[in-house]
């Protein structure tokens, strides 16, 4: 019998081989990618490789090898289709994305508008990002908001899009695919809760309290405390102030901001009642303009996945092949097609970097209705230090 040593030996003999083999078959790729932007062709053949994969695993013995072989090929085969997305970048032959840079927002006399009422997070959210004299109005809804930017009667809408702790405001998500408005900013708002009633109310006396479904989750470990209380989901955190305000029962309190509390005239009844200290949420500025900020540094897209094995992995690999970082990657049910899922991913990178061009071009032939929701600066690198 062979020492290990041997075998291994055996082995390094085969690896250099196979290492040959590929470097042979990636300059044949490259003449490929030659011809294809000569004549125009697309890299991407599904019929063609679904054919080669396989004739390729047929050439193999056994169940185990024919896995392997398919697998060993699919790679190579992704390696190919990289390398000729590569050469089409170098040839100038992937275009443009279509989108504007600018070198700053036009937020002269734009009007802004946010979801909920007076003293929302969203309000601060936006006052945040454009400043407090900045004209805006609010609007009841989410999709009141993404209305209202595609009509016009907005420039900008500021939107919730993830909290710390609470995880992906799901319908947002949703928006951004059925509406063409796009990402051109973000900000980050911390999150402290207060339990507010009107003035002169107990602790004691609390039966009832209101907030957001995301205010309630995240005060969860105070308000299980208090088992009798009974729980009550509205729109946002500034309407459960209002409504405790505008009812004036003493038994009824809201789960929202200090400044909600201030503004509508409530006392706080405790502090600080988010179960998790460092909470936040992220907002998104979007508008109906394809326009980057020349300076952006995250791209936020999403596609379809095919129901195909390893399909999201290939296509992921596009990114990673480019030495993109992807700092988010988020799933959503594709509406009418029963448990096929929409892919939201973000990462890090600029429209006109080469890089980014040549993965988003990948993407673009491979996957299933990709979309870019935005490139936008990525504002927690500021927002830590302020």
């Amino acid at each position: 019998m062979q020492t290990l040593e041997e075998l291994r030996k055996e082995l390094d003999v085969i690896d250099a081989q196979i290492t040959e083999l590929i470097e042979e078959r990636m300059r044949i790729c490259g003449d490929v990618a030659e011809f294809k932007i000569k004549s125009g062709r697309r890299v991407f053949d599904r019929a063609r490789e679904s054919e080669k994969l396989a004739s390729v695993s047929e050439l193999a013995s056994g169940e185990f090898n024919k896995k392997a072989v398919r697998e060993l090929f699919e790679q190579i085969m992704s390696m190919s289709r990289k390398l000729q997305y590569q050469r089409l970048s170098e040839e100038g032959a992937l275009g443009r994305l279509p989108f504007i840079g600018l070198d700053r927002l036009d937020t002269q006399g734009a009007r802004v508008v946010f979801q909920g009422v007076e003293g929302a997070y969203s309000q601060a959210a936006t006052e945040k990002f454009f400043g407090i004299e900045q004209k805006k109005f609010h609007v009841p809804t989410f999709r009141d908001a993404m209305v209202a930017i595609e009509e016009g009667t907005a420039d900008y809408a500021v939107l919730p899009i993830e909290n710390s702790s609470a995880g992906a405001v799901d319908q947002v998500y949703d928006l951004l695919v059925e509406f063409e408005n796009y990402i051109v900013g973000e900000t980050i708002i911390p999150v402290e809760h207060m339990l507010a009633g009107i003035p002169g109310a107990k602790l004691s006396q609390i039966r009832k309290v209101y907030s957001h479904p995301q205010g309630l989750m995240q005060s969860s470990i105070f308000l299980d405390e208090h088992s009798d209380w009974q729980q009550i989901s509205v729109a946002n955190t500034a309407v459960a102030a209002k409504k405790v305000l505008e009812d004036g029962d003493a038994g009824q309190a809201a789960v929202c901001s200090e400044y909600a509390a201030k503004l509508y005239g409530l006392e706080i009844l405790a502090r600080g009642i988010q179960s998790e200290s460092g909470n936040s949420t992220r907002f998104i500025v979007v508008t109906n303009q394809k326009v980057f900020l020349k300076n952006a540094s995250r791209i936020s897209i999403c596609f379809e996945v095919p129901h195909e094995r390893g399909s999201l992995y290939h296509l992921l690999s596009h990114i990673i092949y480019n030495d993109l970082n992807m700092s988010k990657i988020e799933s959503r049910p594709v509406k009418g097609k029963s448990f096929e899922y929409r892919i939201f991913v973000d990462f890090d990178g600029n429209m006109a970097d080469a890089a980014v061009k040549n993965a988003i071009r990948g993407l673009r032939e491979e996957a299933l209705n990709l979309k870019i929701l935005g490139n936008y600066e990525q504002r927690w690198k500021t927002d830590e230090n302020e």
